[in-house]
Formats: structure tokens, C-alpha cells, sequence
């Protein structure tokens, strides 16, 4: 039996350690429990809001947001069967309609509040009200 990242490619090898060890490390450091569902990037846009509020600065939380924009990453891609990409040393998800997200940079954009990983998720996976009319 092959597990789940045995059949993935390899452009996720590094997202998924980052959002499983941020899972982990939220788990046991803060006693948040992150379950990769859309409802629990309510809680990480919150606590990248505290973060930023109390007023840490980028490089002391740069990992912390790398990691919490591939938990939001893998939440799309659980989701909707979307893949990783990297290219550059950056990494993006792409999703089935072939439209690339990069939920990483939406983790830094919310720490300059800017951003949502929960809204970047609801738009990826087309579980809500979509853009207006043009």
C-alpha cells in the first residue's frame, strides 16, 4: 500500500512537510488542532492577525507563515484534487480549471494585513458567492 505522498509529485514534497509541521508544532506549542477543512483557515487568519498585532517581526515569523500557507495550500488541494507546482524556489497551487494560487504569498499578505487564506481557499474550491459581475 502506497500512502498519499508516495503517489504525489514532487513539487509537494516540501509544502506538505511545511504545512504538516506547522499542524504539529501548533498541536503541541499553542494546543490549536488544525484538521485541513476550509472552516479552520477561519482560526489561521486569526492567529496570523494576533501575530501581526502583537507585533513580531517578518524574519522571527517568516517559517511560521511559509508553514501556514501550505497547510492553506493543502486544504485547496485536498479539496479539490489541485496539485502543487514549484518553480523558482516559489510554490503554487494548481487547481483542476488550471488557475494557480499561491497560498504561501497569501500567508505573508495577511501578516501585512492584506490577505486571507480562508477567502484565497473559498475562491480556489468555488464554495461561495464568486467575483461580481465584470
Amino acid at each position: 500500500m502506497t500512502t498519499q505522498q508516495e503517489t504525489r509529485p514532487s513539487a509537494a514534497t516540501k509544502p506538505v512537510r511545511w504545512a504538516a509541521d506547522a499542524v504539529a508544532t501548533l498541536r503541541e506549542g499553542a494546543r490549536v488542532r488544525l484538521d485541513y477543512s476550509a472552516q479552520s483557515l477561519w482560526r489561521v487568519d486569526r492567529m496570523i492577525d494576533e501575530i501581526r498585532r502583537e507585533g513580531a517581526p517578518y524574519a522571527a515569523v517568516e517559517s511560521v507563515l511559509r508553514g501556514l500557507g501550505a497547510y492553506a495550500g493543502e486544504v485547496v488541494v485536498r479539496q479539490t484534487g489541485a496539485e502543487w507546482w514549484a518553480g523558482g524556489g516559489d510554490h503554487w497551487v494548481r487547481t483542476p480549471d488550471g488557475k494557480l494560487w499561491d497560498p504561501i504569498d497569501e500567508a505573508r499578505r495577511c501578516f501585512a494585513g492584506d490577505g486571507s487564506l480562508r477567502l484565497l481557499c473559498r475562491d480556489a474550491t468555488g464554495s461561495g458567492p464568486g467575483p461580481g459581475p465584470v
